[in-house]
């Protein structure tokens, strides 16, 4: 017996706004929703609840694509007050973001837990007050010399990355409507991979 799909409405992608954070690591998260929205043919072009979202139907399921414009370190702003103006359950949530912890390339999904450091994911618990959600994390390498992080999280692909990156996202957009589809068992079972795997 199949695995029913659970109810997830609202998918958010983290990063920060303005164009000189365009591309950068750090908001993997936006470049993978803005890609899905696209495939999906849901444009995010509605500002609402300090973030950019959009809103259709897919598969006979409602979605909401948000991007909060709240800068990374306050996202949870935006979601906490999206997921009460559309009455959408915690479990109905999935956010998706970058992680320097995880080689580049690779996506991680997983049911619950904390926010491992990144900042985005600690407003997101904190304003919610719960961890109790799917997330999907991009991995986009790690630098060895601690002070170089910030300079390394806000750097832009170089070329041979920006492949890794972007084969990276078209999986994430594959893993999201498995997920959908088939439920997280299914996608965390077909997706939690490195690129080379």
């Amino acid at each position: 017996m199949a695995e029913v799909a659970p109810a997830i409405r609202l998918i958010v992608g983290l990063g920060n706004p303005g164009r000189s954070y365009a591309h950068t690591r750090h908001n993997v998260g936006f470049d993978c929703v803005e890609l899905l929205a696209r495939d999906l043919g849901i444009p995010v072009g509605r500002k609402e609840r300090q973030a950019r979202t959009g809103e259709g139907v897919w598969e006979g399921q409602r979605l909401i694509l948000a991007l909060p414009q709240t800068y990374m370190n306050l996202s949870g702003l935006a979601v906490a007050a999206l997921v009460r103006k559309h009455k959408v359950p915690i479990s109905g949530l999935l956010v998706i973001y970058d992680d320097m912890d995880l080689p580049l390339g690779t996506v991680r999904i997983r049911e619950r837990g904390s926010a491992g450091g990144h900042h985005g994911m600690e407003s997101i618990i904190a304003a919610l007050q719960s961890q109790e959600f799917p997330r999907l994390r991009v991995g986009i390498g790690r630098v060895e010399e601690r002070e170089a992080v910030v300079d390394h999280v806000l750097s832009r692909f170089n070329a041979s990355d920006r492949r890794l990156a972007q084969e990276a996202m078209e999986r994430v957009v594959a893993a999201v409507k498995t997920l959908l589809a088939e439920g997280i068992a299914a996608a965390m079972n077909g997706f939690n991979r490195g690129p080379e795997e």
